[in-house]
């Protein structure tokens, strides 16, 4: 199984979300405070509906300010072991709505 790190920025979040997908791998943004982000596809934290996802799969937790998702992260990678759990640094609160990266592959 691959390794990620426990934590994963905004930036470094849209940008793997892109490459990941590419090569198959889902990527989800989970909402564990039941309150969405802005301009973000999120899913709600749902235990039974995320161990469908597929195996690989990359779950990025975040919370409003990060600390409780990272404290909480050996709990979800016990949840998901067939799944890469990663904790959102700054969680929503930190979130830039407006931030992009462009896919450096897309010559469109």
């Amino acid at each position: 199984m691959k390794k990620y790190p426990d934590q994963w920025t905004q930036k470094d979040f849209l940008k793997n979300k892109i490459k990941l997908e590419k090569e198959g791998i889902k990527v989800l943004l989970i909402d564990t405070i039941l309150s969405p982000i802005d301009k973000a596809e999120t899913t709600v934290y749902n235990r039974h509906e995320l161990k469908t996802q597929p195996e690989e799969s990359v779950f990025v937790f975040y919370c409003d300010s990060g600390k409780a998702t990272l404290d909480r992260l050996k709990e979800y990678k016990e949840n998901f072991p067939k799944q890469h759990c990663i904790s959102l640094k700054g969680g929503r609160g930190y979130w830039r709505k407006n931030m992009m990266i462009l896919d450096e592959d897309d010559n469109s």
